[in-house]
């Protein structure tokens, strides 16, 4: 068995030393590819990589060095610029330093004595400043000619460090502040064995070849363009069909589960965010604006227009559940940092809907909303996990209202047989909510869909329906995003099937290659009756050669090519070459037709 390396208590990590010092007992964290024990090996292996950045680069000064979804980082400071090039020496010294074996020590100075240590490097005194008063003693790890500021935990030696890899180097605002320094950040990842690292590498090199900011500009999908503003997607014609498939498949499905179109304005008054809890919680996320010397706020989020359309009218308890759905666009503040091809943008798409019901009908609403997610997620060859996030410090509410809401979810996802884990502390300001994440082809998970069970806004707004005793009652609010936003969801798309889309989605099903000038009237009587039945078809009569259109069909990842000749034209037949199965067939011109208005309607939701 591996060494432990740590314990786990009420989902807290302590270290070896740390669990010693405080006499704690609990469940074993070994030295393995668990989660809680990479979440050590990292946040070491950071101050490993701080260890041999100081060694090479002596008066290197450190802000903070987390572990992340993608592993690690260190930020901090040189006199010199480190490059790419550079972290093959820095991860050689790492080596050299982790074969030393270094014992890692813990040990606490007074606040005051700290700040007195430190006081010529800023960058630890703004640690310090960031660190809670606690009981006045701060926590220092030591390992060889280095230490720093830290909480830990850690693993008790460097030895257990033999397969890690540093992977970028990037700029970051000191403390994610746009006006503050920028600092050097550089990323690693670690695992405890080197078959685990070298798979995660292969992944990384696949993702990248599957990056769908490459694969979208090389299919003429979307593009930025700094003129306009960062982090504001501007859809092509290709991109545009390729949500416009997708959205139909989506608003079909929704029509038949019983939900009703709504549109709320983009902008409202700064009032109605301060009354929803928007402008104290979210604030700091959105955009606002002045208009005859009012204060609007434009909308992060879609709830606050749905509540005003469940207010239009008087309810009845015979109306719930009422479902509105919106393809809302939203708009976010996220900083330059962070921003990233359609998977972090500023404005965005929601497949949202807002569901309004009785308590008693809460459990069956949500059943259904795992369904419909399912069925979505399946069509893509997704596979997913839930997880359901409970109320984060930053809240508003009754502890009973989110008691109640809480087991809500836990009832329906009982009831649907899925497992689930829990997220303490990870829910919306206003609600609980279940995570939905997935997994794509090459392994990596995304979080995309949300459910959230909602009782503070319809308190908030007074949302009422009349009851069988002609009593008022309040309605619970059921947020829910399946997707997510378009954009998140066809970047994530993109990647999991690097650019081949499924016959159904594709911006363009079939390209349609006449031979020579006598062929293209029957090519525009083929596109023609296609576009007719549904599917997407585009013709490449070029000046080039038969061969060249066939290669640039295939760069563009189009599912399928058709190529007529005076043969095909004579017979009326239709010559198909099927990129995904590697087939090429002869069809009747009128079958071909019925077949492909049916293989556009072989997938539903």
């Amino acid at each position: 068995m591996s060494e432990v390396i740590g314990i786990k208590i009420d989902n807290q990590i302590y270290d070896t030393q740390s669990a010693k010092e405080l006499g704690l007992d609990g469940q074993s964290i070994y030295f393995d590819n668990s989660k809680d024990s990479l979440f050590i090996m990292r946040h070491t292996c950071a101050h490993l990589m701080a260890e041999a950045i100081k060694a090479l680069y002596p008066e290197a000064q450190f802000f903070v060095g987390p572990v992340v979804d993608e592993g690690f980082y260190y930020d901090f400071r040189v006199n010199q610029k480190i490059g790419e090039e550079d972290l093959m020496q820095i991860e050689s010294k790492m080596k050299e330093i982790a074969k030393k074996g270094e014992t890692i020590v813990k040990y606490y100075l007074p606040r005051e004595e700290a700040i007195e240590r430190f006081k010529s490097d800023d960058l630890k005194q703004a640690v310090i400043k960031n660190i809670p008063l606690g009981d006045g003693r701060l926590s220092i790890y030591s390992q060889g000619e280095f230490e720093d500021l830290c909480r830990g935990p850690h693993l008790p030696t460097l030895k257990l460090l033999t397969a890690f890899k540093l992977t970028k180097i990037a700029g970051a605002y000191l403390g994610g502040d746009e006006q503050a320094e920028m600092l050097t950040r550089i990323y690693g990842i670690a695992f405890a064995d080197r078959e685990s690292l070298n798979q995660y590498l292969k992944q990384l090199e696949e993702a990248k070849r599957r990056d769908h900011r490459k694969v979208g500009m090389e299919m003429e999908l979307f593009s930025f363009d700094e003129e306009i503003g960062a982090g504001l997607a501007i859809w092509l014609p290709k991109g545009a069909r390729l949500r416009r498939n997708i959205e139909n498949l989506l608003t079909q499905a929704l029509i038949e589960r019983g939900y009703e179109p709504v549109r709320g304005p983009e902008i409202l008054k700064s009032a109605v965010w301060k009354r929803s809890g928007h402008y104290t919680n979210y604030g700091e996320n959105m955009y606002f604006t002045t208009i005859d010397e009012v204060e609007y706020g434009i909308k992060p989020m879609n709830c606050i227009g749905h509540i005003k359309v469940y207010q239009s009218t008087l309810r009845s308890y015979r109306d719930l559940p009422l479902r509105f759905y919106e393809y809302g666009i939203v708009h976010r503040h996220e900083k330059s940092g962070v921003l990233h091809g359609l998977l972090r943008v500023r404005e965005f798409t929601q497949d949202d809907a807002h569901i309004f019901c009785r308590p008693s009908q809460i459990a069956e609403e949500v059943q259904n909303i795992i369904d419909f997610t399912k069925k979505i997620l399946n069509a893509f060859g997704f596979s997913y996990e839930m997880e359901i996030s409970t109320r984060p410090e930053k809240s508003i509410g009754d502890d009973k209202i989110w008691e109640e809401a809480t087991q809500a979810l836990k009832y329906a996802l009982n009831e649907c047989g899925i497992d689930y884990a829990i997220d303490e502390g990870g829910g919306a300001f206003y609600g609980p909510k279940i995570d939905i994440k997935i997994t794509d082809a090459i392994g990596r998970k995304w979080q995309c869909g949300t459910i959230q069970i909602d009782m503070n806004l319809p308190e908030r707004f007074q949302l009422e329906y009349i009851s069988e005793y002609n009593i008022p009652q309040q309605p619970v609010m059921i947020h829910r995003a399946i997707l997510g936003s378009f954009e998140r969801f066809i970047a994530i798309l993109t990647e999991h099937f690097g650019g081949e889309f499924p016959f159904f989605i594709a911006p363009t099903q079939i390209i349609v290659i006449p031979i020579n000038s006598l062929c293209n009237a029957y090519a525009k009587e083929l596109c023609k009756d296609l576009l007719k039945n549904g599917v997407y078809a585009e013709i490449d009569e070029k000046n080039e050669t038969l061969n060249k259109r066939i290669r640039n069909a295939e760069k563009q990842r189009v599912p399928m090519i058709v190529v007529l000749g005076e043969k095909e034209l004579e017979e009326r037949k239709i010559s198909l070459r099927d990129r995904r199965d590697k087939q090429q067939s002869l069809w009747e011109y009128d079958n071909f037709i019925k077949i492909m208005k049916e293989k556009m309607r072989e997938v539903s939701f």
